[in-house]
């Protein structure tokens, strides 16, 4: 792939990668540092959204896909080596941290002692279950970035109306992604990820659904090797990252299914069709 004349003054390193700092827009904090690869930064650049590259994961991550806190990108910069980029953002939600702090940079090296001691300046926002286990989305991506977030709270106060509501949402998850990808298939490329996959291809969404396949046979192993009782917080991250990649895997399926015209009812038919029938006479049918 030719890339454009002004990516080709970055300096990507080895890996082909480059830090990025996230600035804030109106007040110059620093909220977060992320990594981008050529198609991370050319992506943030056409959407003035902020795209970055997982290093754990080997792909592109939409900064608040799964927390909802997006970054609008109003300025790129180069430094004087070409080789560290600045992002001027809005954040979205003022969340950038997936502790769910205004940023990432929370901690302070306290030189007043004897001894330099790490401190926490920064209060959390918003908790980070609230953030990741209750935040539905019918984005067209899922994010990649770890959430890291705590175990699964519940507001005792949420009315009975806002659980109903909740599970109505979750029911017609699958109808709300049928309708959303219908309309990336006449989307313009450069307008979502989804976009770009039609506009890549049957081969692409196929090798996408295989790279998630073999991502979650490898949460999975990881999280068979976790055992609870000796490191919960572990085995809570490894329990998380298998759902996120299942799901990463059912979403690029459905995308598959839409490339087709095939909506998720079809699926969940053929579901239903084989309740109460013996898998081994199912399969010896085939």
């Amino acid at each position: 792939m030719t890339l454009p004349a002004w990516l080709t003054a970055v300096t990507f390193n080895d890996d082909g990668l480059i830090p990025a700092i996230a600035q804030d827009h109106q007040t110059g904090r620093i909220l977060m540092m992320a990594w981008m690869n050529a198609e991370a930064l050319q992506l943030t650049a056409q959407t003035q959204t902020a795209v970055y590259f997982s290093r754990s994961r080997a792909k592109l991550w939409h900064k608040g896909e799964s927390s909802g806190h997006t970054q609008t990108v109003h300025d790129i910069r180069l430094d004087c080596d070409a080789d560290v980029i600045v992002l001027s953002v809005t954040q979205a939600g003022g969340i950038a941290c997936h502790t769910g702090r205004e940023s990432c940079f929370y901690q302070r090296l306290d030189l007043s002692g004897q001894t330099p001691e790490w401190q926490t300046v920064d209060k959390v926002l918003k908790d980070p279950a609230d953030i990741y286990h209750s935040h539905k989305s019918t984005n067209d991506t899922y994010e990649t970035e770890n959430t890291g977030a705590n175990t699964d709270s519940t507001d005792m106060s949420q009315s009975q109306s806002d659980i109903a509501q909740a599970q109505v949402d979750k029911a017609s998850v699958l109808q709300q992604l049928d309708s959303v990808l219908a309309e990336r298939k006449q989307a313009d490329a450069d307008s979502s990820y989804v976009a770009s996959l039609y506009a890549k291809g049957l081969n692409k969404i196929l090798e996408k659904v295989g790279e998630e396949s073999t991502e979650s046979i490898i949460a999975a192993k990881d999280f068979a090797n976790c055992d609870e009782s000796t490191d919960k917080a572990s085995y809570d991250e490894a329990r998380h990252e298998l759902i996120y990649e299942v799901a990463d895997v059912w979403f690029h399926t459905l995308v598959g299914l839409a490339w087709f015209d095939i909506e998720s009812d079809a699926v969940l038919n053929e579901l239903g069709r084989r309740f109460g029938l013996s898998g081994i006479d199912e399969k010896a049918a085939r």
